[in-house]
């Protein structure tokens, strides 16, 4: 946990980002906008038409509260005690009590930057202008962002189905002045504290206004648009790993034909046969091997990498139309109308859509780390691979990379494990008045720490696979060969941070420097320097 607080708060002190800030208007923010806010540190602002719209329904909730008007949320009690009424001299302290009952989460906190995504959402949510807060409300939330106050937010109790009730309460307490946040990434302080060396005034919450900032996704949505984001990458860099590994093992790059999957066209299947194509070209190790090899086909880990990646592609890109529906949407309830001068009571609270795709994105990000394990067991057995035993020059005194594939096979399974939806469980709460509930809450970590372990599997396959392509461009007494372009690229830049393994040493670090130039993305631009834009 303490790595993601430290990564979180070694980004650019928001005042000092060369980027224009994140203009938040409700309807056209981005999965990249909100990676850029969260892990890059942009600042954020409202637009003026979001302003005029929050005031606009601001109005109507003090006509109703002028007239006593019976209204969910602002004159009455919340889940079931719906039905009790209150009192005009009351209504501040309702909205008060609601946030402090409400912040009873538990566990360890969520990442910093999931936190700064909460926030994010939550103002842009806001910003629709449904929900009858004060546009100075939510302006605290934007100063909180754009000065680095990050709540400390506990990562258990939301249900999903209410909006993330517990989450959102602890953020809102940060506002009041009555939570904790976080304090140069790895000590926490009271937001009291905080506020006041930002020259900010705790919130005090009017009617309506408590309600508004708890109802959402907001939580769960942070987890899907950050991973989401993070996953899109992974996918080419899963692309790259599959074809240093072909290589390595003198695959055929006949199974990336294009005449093959123009007959079976799934968009992402396609793209990634491009992408294995462009790779390989000119491969001096394929043309070695081009027309004496004994075999006829590949195994599936190496033939069917565009069937089986593209399929995950093709998944992820659903979850990220969903998670882009879904960042501009109104999740509050009662919801304000205006332009009709009613409220209405719903469900956009609820949070299946998106619990839903976060089972299919960690499924899809398990399949990527499934098949990325095969090839590399087939790395480090001799047996299949014609390479050394275990990529060592002198097994028996060293293993070389056994236990790798160890690591690699034990996260593939905990993955196993944490692909269980969480989405098909449902546990009535409020007394049964909130009866159907999504979790998605809990699809939301586990598809992150799925991403996490994808991720690391990955990177060891890349780790395996450089080790084995030394092997491969000297096979039979030949001269080195070279890889295809792309492929070559990845694996020099691969090599100029991490050497061949001669002796055994301790891998932990070298898996870790694996993982690091990884999520850089440099390894990409690395490639398509070479061979143009990856699919």
């Amino acid at each position: 946990m303490l790595c993601y607080i430290v990564q979180a708060f070694l980004i650019t002190v928001v005042e000092f980002t060369h980027m224009s800030p994140c203009v938040l208007d409700g309807d056209s923010l981005t999965i990249s906008d909100i990676n850029d806010v969260a892990i890059d540190g942009r600042s954020v602002r409202l637009s003026p038409r979001a302003m005029k719209r929050m005031r606009a329904s601001r109005a109507l909730v003090e006509q109703w509260l002028d007239r006593a008007e019976t209204v969910y949320g602002v004159t009455t009690g919340f889940g079931e005690f719906a039905n009790v009424r209150i009192s005009q001299e009351n209504i501040e302290q309702l909205q008060e009590n609601l946030i402090l009952s409400h912040a009873a989460g538990a566990g360890d906190p969520i990442p910093p930057e999931v936190a700064r995504a909460m926030m994010l959402l939550r103002i842009n949510a806001l910003a629709k202008g449904y929900s009858g807060i004060r546009h100075q409300t939510v302006e605290v939330i934007v100063q909180m962002i754009n000065k680095g106050i990050v709540p400390v937010i506990p990562s258990q109790g939301s249900v999903g189905a209410s909006g993330d009730l517990v989450q959102l309460s602890h953020m809102v307490l940060a506002m009041m002045g009555r939570g904790e946040v976080w304090k140069n990434g790895n000590r926490r302080e009271n937001s009291a504290l905080a506020l006041k060396r930002a020259k900010l005034k705790p919130v005090k919450l009017t009617a309506k206004e408590g309600l508004a900032l708890i109802n959402g996704t907001q939580m769960m949505t942070a987890y899907a648009a950050l991973a989401v984001y993070e996953a899109l990458r992974l996918c080419k860099i899963a692309d790259i790993s599959a074809a240093i590994s072909v290589e390595a093992l003198r695959g055929s790059d006949t199974p990336y034909d294009d005449r093959i999957h123009r007959l079976r066209p799934f968009k992402g299947q396609r793209a990634v046969a491009r992408n294995m194509r462009a790779m390989m070209k000119g491969s001096e190790i394929r043309e070695s091997h081009r027309y004496d090899d004994p075999r006829v086909q590949d195994a599936y880990s190496m033939r069917c990498v565009p069937q089986v990646h593209g399929a995950s592609r093709d998944a992820i890109d659903y979850v990220a139309n969903v998670v882009s529906i879904e960042i501009n949407s109104a999740n509050d309830n009662p919801l304000i109308f205006p332009e009709d001068g009613v409220h209405l009571e719903g469900g956009n609270f609820h949070g299946q859509p998106i619990a839903l795709a976060l089972d299919f994105l960690a499924i899809a990000l398990a399949e990527l780390a499934n098949i990325s394990e095969r090839r590399i067991e087939r790395l480090v057995n001799g047996t299949l691979s014609g390479l050394p035993r275990f990529l060592t020059s002198h097994g028996g005194l060293n293993s070389g990379l056994m236990i790798a594939q160890y690591t690699a096979a034990s996260i593939v399974s905990e993955n196993k494990v944490l692909c269980h939806p969480a989405s098909v469980d449902s546990i009535p709460t409020s007394a049964n008045q909130e009866d159907h509930n999504s979790m998605g809450s809990i699809g939301a970590q586990k598809a992150w720490r799925v991403l996490k372990n994808a991720q690391t599997v990955i990177a060891i396959e890349i780790l395996c696979a450089c080790q084995g392509l030394d092997f491969a461009r000297a096979l039979n007494g030949l001269p080195a060969m070279k890889a295809g372009a792309g492929t070559e690229s990845a694996y020099r830049f691969v090599r100029k941070h991490i050497s061949h393994i001669d002796e055994d040493r301790v891998l932990y670090n070298d898996i870790n420097k694996a993982q690091e130039l990884l999520k850089e993305g440099t390894l990409i631009d690395v490639v398509e320097s070479k061979i143009g834009k990856l699919h």
